[in-house]
Parts: structure tokens; C-alpha cells; sequence
């Protein structure tokens, strides 16, 4: 009766030393079947940054060991370029002038995972790259905004604070809340989120279009509070408060009006109505007191208004139809790209 157990004992063994030597051949003839080691690509964006460039390179090299660190030169008139590539970054030019185009370049060539987008400034904390990340990849999110938490006056101009809480609260009350920081340059991405993007911005504008993509598509995002330095010595900032808040404003009532065409169009159509219907009053109360009308031009004016805000409205219901196909196309491109956190 003891015999039995003794026989299984060996039988066992043989059976646990086959499997491990299986994994073993496995692992060793098919690399493909270990886990994929996420590729994550820095991306900074630069005009004339100088005095700044090498820091940057240098904290996300250290925050981010594993990560490609691309410097992307926009025709600055410094040394720029060849700070970056002493620092170790890997460079690469655009010639059109503008943030748009160079991060619409670098979302087109660089090929990673995780994207982690931030200005040559040296004002945002590479410490907190790890975080964002992290955050991105465990909640399986496309998109991770750093939120500014200034560490000194000079970090944030008054200006420029009261012109991103001002863009901030119009962009929620159209597009709804989701951000307590749009104009943030300090950004962690998904694959898919980069290659499904259409970059139409030339400019400073590109946060706010980034921000308008993902709350139109409702993809899971988050924002992180990051501190904000102020910039070195040497290095100046290229945003100017009034004419990039006006371009960013004029960049948010185009989207309004190609993403949310119904409403605009039907707030501009009412506009019209009532314009048209405080004209037409005296007219009609004239016309029938004595049966004739005397302001013939207004009354033609009245009914042109009518005529525009009936057509307005009407258009409206037919750009809606157009605008929801398109955010199907949107979609489709969005699903049509692999989720590298899938499982």
C-alpha cells in the first residue's frame, strides 16, 4: 500500500521541472510573450530657452530614467539647439513658428506610449513626471493635466492668472467642468489620445484645443496639482497676456460654434427674433392706429432680421447633424488606435 505515494513522488517532480523548463524555453524563444516595457517619450517644445533647456533635459532625465527626451527647436535665434543635444536630448527642428506646429509635428513622429508634453521654461517639476504617469497608466486614463500651484510671485503674472481663470470658467460653462487649469503646458498623454488628435492650433491655443478634444470626446482624464517655479535668469516668456488671451478666447468661440453649432446658432437666432420683434412693435401699433406705414425702411429692416434668425436657426440644425457625425469620425480614430493599458 505504500508503494503507491512512492511512485506519485517522482511522477511530481517530473511534472513541476517540465512546466518550469517549459516557461523557461518559452521566455527564451518568444521575447514577445514577456511584458512590454512602456515607452514613454518627453516632449519639449522650444523657442529661444537657452538658459533653461539644459535644466529641463537634465530633471526629467533623472525623474524619468527610462524615457526619450525629444527638444524640438522652433527656429530659435539662440543656442537652444546645441544646449539640448550637449544635455543629452535628442533634437529635431520645425520651421512654421508656433506651439500648434511643433506639437502637431511631434505628435506625428515620435512613436511611445506615454507622451509627457512640457515647456523648455524650466517652471514645471519634473519630479512630479512619475506621479502623472502613474496616474495615467493605473486609472487607465488619456490624458493627465498639471494643475500650477506657483511657488513664487514671479511664477505666475497677475494677468496671466486672471486671464486663465477667466478662459477657465467659459470653457466649463460651455464645454462643462473638468479643468481648474486649461492653459496648463504641463501634460501627460496616452497613445491613443496623440495619434487620434486633429492639431489645428498654430499657436498658445494648443492647451485649450487639447482640453476642448478630450471633454468633447468625454475620455477619462485628470488633473494633478504640480508646483510652478518661476523662470530662470535669462529666460523670458513669449506669451503675451492680451493678444494670446484673445486668440485663446477667439479659439474657444470657434470650437463653441463647430462643436456646439445647435446653441450657437440658436442664441444668435433669438438675438436676431427679438432685435427684430423690438422694431417690428411701433410698426404694427402705427399701422394700426392709422392703417399706414410710415417707416417703410425699418419694417424692411425687421423682416431681414426675421429672415436672418429663421436661416440661423436653421443652420444650427443642420451643422448639428454634420458636427455629430464628425465626433463618430473622432471617435472611431480614437478606438481605432491600440490602448497600450489594455488588460
Amino acid at each position: 500500500m505504500s508503494a503507491v505515494p512512492e511512485m506519485k513522488r517522482p511522477v511530481r517532480g517530473d511534472l513541476a521541472s517540465m512546466a518550469q523548463a517549459l516557461a523557461q524555453f518559452t521566455q527564451q524563444e518568444f521575447p514577445q510573450a514577456r511584458p512590454a516595457e512602456v515607452r514613454i517619450a518627453v516632449l519639449v517644445p522650444c523657442f529661444n530657452e537657452e538658459a533653461a533647456v539644459a535644466t529641463v533635459v537634465a530633471d526629467f532625465r533623472k525623474s524619468l530614467p527610462g524615457a526619450r527626451i525629444f527638444v524640438y527647436d522652433n527656429n530659435s535665434s539662440d543656442r537652444t539647439a546645441e544646449v539640448a543635444r550637449a544635455a543629452g536630448a535628442e533634437v529635431r527642428a520645425e520651421r512654421r513658428q508656433g506651439k500648434g506646429h511643433v506639437v502637431r509635428r511631434m505628435f506625428a513622429d515620435i512613436d511611445a506610449d506615454v507622451y509627457v508634453l512640457v515647456d523648455g521654461d524650466a517652471t514645471y517639476d519634473a519630479t512630479s513626471a512619475p506621479r502623472m504617469v502613474d496616474t495615467l497608466m493605473s486609472n487607465h486614463l488619456d490624458m493627465v493635466v498639471g494643475f500650477r500651484v506657483d511657488q513664487a510671485q514671479a511664477a505666475y503674472r497677475p494677468g496671466h492668472r486672471t486671464g486663465n481663470l477667466m478662459l477657465t470658467s467659459f470653457l466649463a460653462s460651455v464645454f462643462g467642468e473638468a479643468f481648474k487649469d486649461i492653459l496648463s503646458g504641463y501634460r501627460v498623454f496616452s497613445r491613443r489620445f496623440v495619434k487620434s488628435f486633429p492639431v489645428l492650433s498654430d499657436g498658445f491655443e494648443i492647451e485649450t484645443e487639447l482640453s476642448v478634444h478630450a471633454l468633447e470626446l468625454a475620455l477619462p482624464v485628470a488633473e494633478i496639482e504640480t508646483p510652478y517655479y518661476a523662470r530662470p535668469a535669462g529666460s523670458f516668456s513669449k506669451l503675451n497676456t492680451w493678444r494670446d488671451g484673445f486668440r485663446i478666447l477667439g479659439t474657444i468661440l470657434k470650437l463653441y460654434r463647430s462643436e456646439k453649432p445647435l446653441r450657437f446658432f440658436t442664441v444668435t437666432g433669438i438675438f436676431l427674433m427679438l432685435v427684430s420683434i423690438g422694431l417690428a412693435i411701433p410698426i404694427v401699433v402705427t399701422y394700426l392706429e392709422i392703417g399706414l406705414v410710415p417707416r417703410l425702411p425699418t419694417a424692411v429692416l425687421s423682416m431681414g432680421l426675421m429672415i436672418m434668425a429663421v436661416l440661423a436657426i436653421s443652420s444650427g440644425l443642420v451643422l448639428d447633424t454634420v458636427t455629430r457625425g464628425r465626433r463618430e469620425m473622432k471617435l472611431l480614430a480614437y478606438l481605432s488606435q491600440p490602448s497600450s493599458q489594455a488588460g
